[in-house]
């Protein structure tokens, strides 16, 4: 039997774990925690999106979705608001601390790509982007 570290999910793990806490230190300086930012990604390009939404855009469960709303709406980033249509729905809004961020979290974006392709030719980064991508439809 072949030892752990010879599979290709352990060098995935691995890898998702360097650039995790890469992004963790980084956006922590700025209050954010790992995925938070994906959120406001999201909130960048079109806000007023409901929390179902989003956890469906992030392939997360509604109730990790709220959590971390929650926390961010705490920490001033974003906002709630109900739906004119259906006061079941709350829609997400940018606080202006939650615009602000853009452009550093764009920039935290941009050194994490460069630092994970670090090394690599153009020809490998389009491979490697391909490949990723299959490995994660087999596993859908």
């Amino acid at each position: 039997m072949e030892p752990i570290q010879g599979y290709i999910g352990y060098e995935l793990i691995q890898a998702f774990r360097a650039h995790h806490l890469r992004a963790e230190k980084e956006l922590g300086l700025l209050g954010l925690r790992p995925s938070q930012e994906l959120i406001l990604l999201q909130l960048w390009e079109q806000e007023g999106l409901s929390q179902s939404l989003l956890a469906e855009r992030m392939k997360v469960e509604q109730s990790t979705m709220s959590v971390m709303l929650r926390r961010m709406e705490k920490a001033g980033f974003i906002e709630r608001r109900q739906d004119l249509q259906d006061a079941r729905i709350s829609r997400i809004y940018l606080t202006q601390k939650g615009r602000e961020l853009e452009s550093r979290i764009r920039a935290i974006w941009e050194e994490l790509e460069h630092q994970t392709l670090a090394g690599l030719t153009m020809a490998e980064q389009v491979l490697l982007r391909r490949l990723l991508q299959q490995v994660r439809t087999n596993l859908l």
